[in-house]
């Protein structure tokens, strides 16, 4: 997949939100399956109804086809989901990079069991902040607050 042509535009709802999904579940069955199948398909609903429809998202396509995302509150990372056979490739850097372009500085919270999350935004010079020893919904899954700035 090297010398792959990427090129990031902006979240399209008539086309993008079922693609988007898609990608989402996939990276997350793998990045996040300790919250357990049946949270994903919850999450899932909520990614389709409330999350994509309210942030400001961008698009990684290759060859036509979305291959990633990041979605933006303000300078909140909401989400940041690489499709998995396009992971390691630098779509994921390319997303962070264009976002803090937008933005000037980034912050976000990343799951501190996903490791391979943790040393991708570590690696990109995000800070970490704080921690905190339950999700939104209150359950034990310790979370990591990062910001990066310019």
């Amino acid at each position: 997949m090297k010398n792959m042509e990427i090129r990031i535009r902006a979240y399209q709802s008539a086309t993008d939100l079922k693609k988007l999904s898609n990608i989402w579940f996939d990276a997350s069955s793998l990045a996040h399956a300790f919250v357990g199948h049946e949270r994903l398909l919850e999450q899932r609903y909520l990614i389709e109804t409330q999350y994509l429809p309210n942030a400001e998202t961008w698009v990684a396509i290759q060859d036509e086809v979305p291959v990633g995302f990041i979605s933006l509150l303000d300078t909140f990372v909401g989400g940041l989901f690489v499709a998995p056979h396009c992971q390691g490739t630098g779509i994921g850097r390319r997303l962070i990079t264009h976002a803090l372009d937008l933005k000037g500085a980034l912050s976000l919270e990343v799951y501190t069991e996903n490791v391979q999350a943790l040393d991708f935004y570590n690696a990109l010079g995000f800070k970490e902040l704080s921690r905190r020893a339950v999700d939104d919904d209150g359950l034990p899954f310790e979370n990591a607050q990062m910001e990066l700035k310019r």
